[in-house]
C-alpha cells in the first residue's frame, strides 16, 4: 500500500492537470516526486528552498492572485516555524489555502525533535475559521484532498502521516464524525490513524466508538448525540487537543473527558515510531488499561 505523502503526491499532480488555479508551493520537501508535475506545469509547482516563511507567504500570494495553493512541507516547518506567516498572510488576509503537512508527531524519529510537531494542531487551533483533517488511511487523504482544494477559498490544514489503519473509511471530504460501534459504557473519539488501535483496545468493551478524519469543525452534534456522560479522545498529537471542544459540545450535560494523546514531555532518544506511541500510551495494550480504568472510575 503506497503511503499518505505518495497519494497526495500522485492527486496533487492529477489537480494540477485538472483544475488551472491550482498551484504547488515546495520546500524541498518532496521535490522530487513533484518534479514531474514540475516539468508539466513550471508556473504552478514553485520550490522556494528551505525558506519556510517564504513558503507560506508565497502561497498566500497566489491565493491573493486568484489561486488555490497547495502549500506542503513537515509539519513542524510548515505550522510552527512559519506560524506567523500562516496566521497574517492567511488569516489576517482573509484568503484561503490548502497546508498539507507530513511528518506528523513523530514519524521520523532519527530526525531528532526539530522535525517532531505533536502541538501542530493545537496551534492551528488558535485561529479562526481553519478545517483540519486528519485522515487514517491514503484513501481519505485523497478525498479529503480533493474535497479541500475544491472547498472554494477555505483556509485548511491537512495533517498527513506514515500512521495508517489497515482500511479507509469512506469519509467523502464531507466532515463529520462516524459510528463504527455503540455501546452503552461510554464514548470513545479515534481520530484519524489512531482507529485500529482504538478498534484493537476496546474489543469486547460495551462502548460507542466514533471515527473523526475531520477534527476541525468539532463534530459535537455526534458526541451528544451518542449519548455518553464518558468520553474518552484518542489524538495522535498533543493529549488534550480536543478536549475543550467536547467539554462545549456537552457543557449543559453531567460529562467526563479522557483526553489521550501525545504527552507534552520530550522523549529524547530517537528510537522507532512504535516505540513512541508505547511511550505515549498509544499501543493498543495501553489504550485498553487507560480507557477500561477511565470508564470504571
Amino acid at each position: 500500500m503506497d503511503t499518505m505523502r505518495d497519494r497526495f503526491i500522485a492527486t496533487t499532480g492529477r489537480l494540477l492537470d485538472e483544475d488551472p488555479r491550482v498551484a504547488v508551493v515546495l520546500a524541498d520537501i518532496s521535490a522530487d516526486g513533484f518534479a514531474p508535475a514540475g516539468r508539466k506545469h513550471p508556473d504552478r509547482v514553485v520550490n522556494v528552498g528551505i525558506r519556510e516563511q517564504l513558503l507560506v507567504g508565497a502561497g498566500a500570494g497566489m491565493a491573493l492572485a486568484g489561486m488555490r495553493p497547495v502549500v506542503h512541507t513537515f509539519a513542524s516547518f510548515l505550522v510552527e516555524r512559519p506560524f506567523e506567516q500562516v496566521k497574517l498572510d492567511f488569516g489576517h488576509q482573509g484568503v484561503g489555502g490548502v497546508l498539507v503537512s507530513a511528518g506528523a508527531s513523530y514519524d521520523w524519529p532519527a530526525g531528532g525533535f526539530t522535525h517532531m510537531a505533536p502541538g501542530d494542531v493545537a496551534l492551528i487551533d488558535t485561529l479562526d475559521g481553519w478545517t483540519v483533517h486528519v485522515p487514517g488511511h491514503p484513501d481519505e487523504a485523497e478525498a479529503l484532498l480533493r474535497h479541500a482544494v475544491a472547498a472554494g477559498d477555505d483556509q485548511v490544514y491537512v495533517r498527513l502521516s506514515l500512521q495508517s489503519n489497515r482500511h479507509a473509511v469512506d469519509v467523502r471530504g464531507e466532515g463529520g464524525f462516524h459510528v463504527l460501534r455503540e455501546g452503552r459504557r461510554g464514548t470513545v473519539v479515534a481520530v484519524g490513524p489512531m482507529l485500529d488501535n482504538v478498534m484493537a483496545a476496546t474489543e469486547g468493551l460495551d462502548v460507542t466508538v466514533l471515527y473523526a478524519a475531520t477534527v476541525r469543525p468539532f463534530d459535537g452534534a455526534a458526541l451528544r448525540k451518542a449519548g455518553h456522560g464518558d468520553v474518552v479522545l484518542v489524538e495522535p498529537y498533543l493529549a488534550g487537543t480536543s478536549t475543550a471542544a467536547a467539554n462545549d459540545a456537552l457543557a449543559d450535560l453531567p460529562h467526563r473527558v479522557l483526553g489521550l494523546g501525545v504527552a507534552r514531555r520530550e522523549l529524547r532518544r530517537y528510537g522507532q515510531l512504535d516505540e513512541h506511541l508505547a511511550a505515549h500510551g498509544l499501543d493498543v495494550v495501553s489504550l485498553r488499561q487507560r480507557i477500561d480504568s477511565f470508564l470504571v472510575a
